[in-house]
């Protein structure tokens, strides 16, 4: 049923954005069977996960496969003088051999291998399909938004103390090797997460069964839900509406593909050096060009999500978990793709969304729901103050800007406190009594 679901959703956004005249995530990622893929890297990450259903000399194999795979397909194009002038040269075997395990499923395997390897294939092909399906959300909502609320939430940033203008001029004056840092911390936010994934499914080969929650379902569940509220509340960030778009980071960064400026777009030039004014906030006309995909933030929330799926890691794990989501949170903010506002609204929707996934799992009891109400309360309570009080807020900063913090702070406190109770108790057995020395 949830294959069907999907797939349904796939096949209405193919319809939505075919509507424009551009191929929909379906089209796209058929491409990729011979075509240079988006990203090479999300779909051998995508293999990575799949392959936690196989032994380890089938994971040899498939690795090998998809590599020569790969080989074959650059030597081909080398061959025909074919550039690869967008996307990657490599990801094609990976997408191959994500597919050859379907077949193998379907016509090798029986019963619960069948449905086990299958499971491995759905999962690595939903999170490329999750890319796809993003990008296609992202080009909606720049042709059916053409009013952006960017003022409503610039004027409430001003009770968070401006933290993208102030983030982002730390991040200019670190020049080319801040910015492409953490542009690349940016941009590799999935290949964290299929880490941190690979290390919850570790066992599954041996088990032969998936753990009933991980941090894939999470990651997907927020990539669903989350640009439904792009469509709501209509925001494109700091950096467009305050500057000049991608343009302003062209100087210093290593791929950035070339965009036109939305300065004639912009209320001013006025992002990372002058705070904008404090006035009546309106909604504005923009481009259709620049995705309405601030609130909520959902890099702040997949790096959450991260955060939160290795705390029962090994150190190494939980440092790096800590790493992505503080560099994450900073890249959102220095790059002016993001007000302090939205990263509020992010934090809260991952809780809210982490503890209704735990609350099926654990039998929806009284503590789940209250937590989900709540998390959902909060959530809808921030975009209503956003939408209709930001010049309240900015006139009263220091209670303001508390406020939205505590508001934040009373999910995290009530999502550890319900689901630390939900753990299983651990026993501790009787310290032995100390035994005598012999001399």
């Amino acid at each position: 049923m949830a294959a069907v679901a999907v797939l349904g959703f796939l096949i209405v956004l193919e319809f939505a954005v075919r509507h424009y005249g551009l191929p929909g995530p379906i089209t796209t990622q058929a491409r990729e069977v011979i075509c240079p893929p988006k990203s090479g890297g999300l779909l051998y990450a995508g293999m990575a996960l799949m392959m936690v259903v196989l032994t380890w000399r089938q994971r040899f194999i498939a690795l090998g496969a998809a590599i020569g795979i790969d080989i074959v397909i650059w030597t081909v194009r080398w061959l025909a003088d074919v550039r690869v002038t967008h996307g990657h040269p490599f990801g094609n075997g990976a997408l191959w051999v994500i597919l050859g395990c379907a077949v193998v499923a379907v016509t090798r395997r029986t019963g619960p291998e069948r449905a086990l390897l299958l499971k491995g294939v759905g999962l690595a092909l939903l999170l490329v399909a999750g890319r796809k399906t993003g990008d296609a959300w992202l080009f909606i909502t720049s042709k059916t938004r053409p009013a952006v609320l960017d003022q409503y939430v610039a004027t409430t940033d001003h009770a968070l103390g401006n933290p993208s203008w102030l983030v982002g001029r730390i991040v200019t004056a670190s020049g080319p090797v801040g910015f492409n840092f953490l542009d690349f911390v940016y941009g590799q936010l999935p290949v964290a997460a299929v880490v941190v994934a690979l290390y919850q499914l570790r066992h599954v080969a041996a088990e032969r069964r998936f753990p009933r929650h991980h941090l894939v379902r999470t990651f997907l569940v927020i990539g669903l839900v989350g640009p439904v509220f792009y469509m709501i509340f209509p925001v494109v960030g700091p950096v467009f509406a305050y500057g000049t778009g991608a343009e302003h980071w062209e100087g210093v960064s290593l791929w950035a593909p070339h965009m036109p400026p939305s300065e004639p777009w912009a209320v001013a030039d006025l992002w990372p050096g002058t705070l904008p004014p404090i006035g009546a906030p309106h909604s504005m006309s923009f481009d259709e060009i620049t995705p309405r995909n601030c609130m909520p933030s959902l890099h702040t929330a997949w790096a959450t999500a991260i955060f939160i799926h290795s705390r029962k890691g090994p150190r190494a794990l939980r440092y790096a978990g800590t790493f992505w989501l503080i560099a994450t949170l900073a890249a959102t903010l220095g790059f002016g793709y993001h007000y302090g506002a939205d990263l509020i609204a992010g934090v809260v929707f991952t809780l809210t969304i982490e503890a209704a996934l735990r609350a099926v799992d654990h039998g929806w009891n009284r503590s789940g729901v209250q937590l989900v109400a709540y998390g959902a309360t909060v959530f809808a309570a921030l975009l209503v103050s956003y939408r209709y009080l930001p010049l309240k807020m900015a006139g009263h900063p220091w209670l303001a800007g508390p406020l939205l913090l505590l508001a934040m702070a009373s999910v995290v406190y009530g999502y550890v406190r319900t689901t630390t109770s939900w753990e299983p108790a651990v026993v501790r057995g009787p310290r032995p009594a100390p035994q005598p020395e012999l001399i």
